[in-house]
């Protein structure tokens, strides 16, 4: 194979005003992280960009393992108390082999996020081929490719559309009648059929099996092709375009998800009435409404860090040499980056990005791809109200009133207390008891921390009538964290025990701990938000629940500065210099929060600082 590119050729986007922001190269991606991510949401594809077999690796939103459940173990309730104790005794090692053993959920400890399959288009004599270029453009939402071949140049424009919810590829060619090649879709799911139904073909399935737990998300996916000259054939389930001048493959998957407790939707009706609304339109006029969508949300923001100076060089290049070169562009771009991929993983009525957004090759992915809500989740946010996205938030709020929900059961059945409770981690069906082992999932503060989004919803936008619908949710998040508070044994503090600092282990060879700096600042947040909210909403029948969280507030443990001068991330001076984890939990005080601000507490931004080196 030849592959004779230039890599100091700047390349520019036909749509719009040039394109600034991109991503290209000049070979095609080798391994799937190399691959370029389009997605409206519903859809995601990883596009290789091969000339000779192209591959699109697919995924749908809601192809999870497992079906509608919640995980709560009725046996915390009676041992929680018995692992504060050994809190208390210093015993922290046994605390959390306690909870292991009797805190933690015993069945489902969470669904894997799970692909859908693959994509392949295989094209006769694209194995020798030049001037290869391939693009991801921030601008105009798509993917390109392009190289020559026999004397013929030829080009490929993906999209995941915005308004069609189908995901295209459209060929073509320098010559007439050169597009030629056969399209099969294949999948790691085990339960599958793949078949042709006239001119399209069609994979048919179900989710996996995990941790006992049968899958029973059933998904269908439909292809098939529209062409200038040539023609169409479907055989086995195999998609063949012979000789067109142009051609187009249109793609859709559909599942019998309808929310979080009901998967009796048709996936076949659906994904047929999907395909054939899209096939009514060109992929020029599609592209058209797609590229208008989307550029209605990234236009909103520019970020203008001066010339492009390396734009002649392919963004793995810039990359590799990003230390030797002041390559502001490139800073540019990975901001811009950020908010394509929110965009393309958190349209209104859809479901929040996971820990992959909704891009993943495994059936067991890292940490299953769910919803880790003490940073992760949290951190994929962190772009929407500050990037003018706001809309964006809708996935999120929907998840925070689905598990305000299913942590209501949780709540009673493990602490025997009111409101709701999220633990460390979440999934497509919301559960909300504690999982994982404790040393990461003895944690009940989740409900805190996602309320926090709502919250700041309100700061930016002044929107009453939003807050008056949050207010609730807050209110028993608050109510949940409200009761489950103790005081220490010497009574001199309010705190929450058992928790831990996530994920990270103090010096007695254990994460399980008390009044963890991280918990005392979410509930600082908390508990001040549901008393603002309520003088804001006039909620006068509200003064004895907001007096008592008032209360607690006033008896909790101040942010300290430990020994080394940094911020302390228990209750104790534990912290040791030589820590090397990657999460600094306790730094939320300085963000995403502000409690810390180089203004008004000038001696703890020192600390955070010292923390952080």
């Amino acid at each position: 194979m030849a592959v004779a590119s230039t890599t100091t050729i700047a390349h520019a986007s036909s749509l719009g005003d040039g394109n600034k922001h991109l991503l290209w190269y000049d070979k095609p991606a080798a391994t799937w992280t190399e691959a370029l991510p389009i997605g409206n949401s519903r859809l995601g594809a990883m596009v290789y960009g091969t000339p000779a077999t192209e591959r699109l690796q697919l995924n749908e939103e809601t192809i999870w393992a497992g079906r509608p459940n919640n995980n709560p173990n009725p046996e915390a309730k009676e041992y929680l108390p018995k692992v504060r104790e050994l809190v208390w005794k210093g015993k922290y090692k046994e605390a959390q082999d306690m909870a292991t053993a009797h805190v933690m959920a015993k069945t489902n400890l969470g669904m894997p996020y799970q692909p859908f399959g693959d994509l392949y288009v295989s094209f006769p004599g694209a194995g020798k081929y030049t001037e290869y270029y391939r693009e991801l453009s921030l601008d105009s939402a798509r993917v390109i490719t392009t190289y020559k071949a026999d004397g013929v140049k030829y080009k490929r424009e993906y999209i995941s559309s915005l308004s069609e919810n189908v995901i295209m590829v459209h060929l073509t060619a320098s010559k007439p009648g050169m597009i030629t090649c056969n399209a099969n879709m294949t999948s790691p799911q085990q339960d599958v059929t793949i078949k042709s139904e006239g001119k399209e073909i069609v994979l048919s399935g179900i989710s996996g099996w995990h941790e006992g737990l049968k899958g029973k998300v059933q998904f269908t996916g439909r292809a098939t092709a529209q062409t200038k000259g040539g023609q169409v054939v479907s055989s086995d389930g195999v998609l063949q375009i012979k000789n067109a001048d142009e051609a187009t493959i249109y793609l859709t998957i559909a599942t019998n998800f309808k929310n979080y407790n009901d998967i009796s939707g048709n996936d076949t009706l659906t994904s047929e009435k999907t395909l054939a609304e899209a096939l009514k339109n060109s992929f020029e006029v599609i592209k058209e409404k797609h590229y208008n969508i989307y550029r209605k949300q990234f236009d909103r923001v520019k970020l203008n860090l001066g010339k492009d100076m390396y734009a002649g060089k392919t963004t793995d290049w810039r990359v590799e040499h990003f230390k030797e070169h002041n390559d502001e562009h490139l800073v540019e771009t990975y901001f811009q980056f950020g908010r394509y991929l929110l965009i393309c993983t958190s349209q209104p009525g859809t479901q929040p990005p996971t820990l992959q957004g909704i891009w993943n090759d495994k059936m067991l992915p890292s940490w299953d791809s769910k919803y880790t809500c003490n940073i992760n989740l949290e951190m994929n946010y962190w772009p929407a109200e500050l990037t003018n996205l706001s809309e964006l938030n809708a996935p999120l709020f929907k998840l925070i009133k689905d598990v305000s929900q299913t942590g209501r059961e949780s709540a009673r059945v493990m602490y025997g207390a009111d409101g709701w409770v999220l633990h460390h981690n979440t999934d497509l069906w919301r559960v909300t008891g504690a999982i994982d082992k404790a040393p990461s999932g003895l944690w009940p503060t989740g409900g805190a921390w996602l309320s926090q989004h709502l919250w700041e919803h309100y700061l930016y936008t002044g929107d009453k009538t939003f807050l008056a619908d949050a207010y609730p949710t807050m209110k028993e998040a608050a109510r949940f964290l409200n009761q489950i508070m103790v005081r220490n044994p010497n009574n001199t503090n309010w705190m929450i025990c058992p928790s831990l600092s996530p994920e990270n282990e103090h010096p007695h060879h254990a994460t399980t701990a008390a009044g963890v700096t991280m918990d005392n600042e979410l509930i600082h947040d908390l508990f001040n938000h549901v008393i603002d909210a309520s003088a804001i909403l006039g909620k006068k029948e509200d003064k004895a629940f907001t007096d008592s969280l008032q209360n607690k507030l006033d008896g909790m443990l101040p942010l300290q500065t430990g020994r080394w001068g940094q911020l302390q991330e228990w209750k104790d001076d534990w912290d040791n210099p030589d820590d090397k984890h990657r999460h600094v939990s306790h730094l939320y005080a300085l963000y995403p929060s502000n409690q810390i601000s180089p203004f008004r507490t000038p001696q703890l931004t020192a600390a955070a600082r010292t923390s952080l080196i």
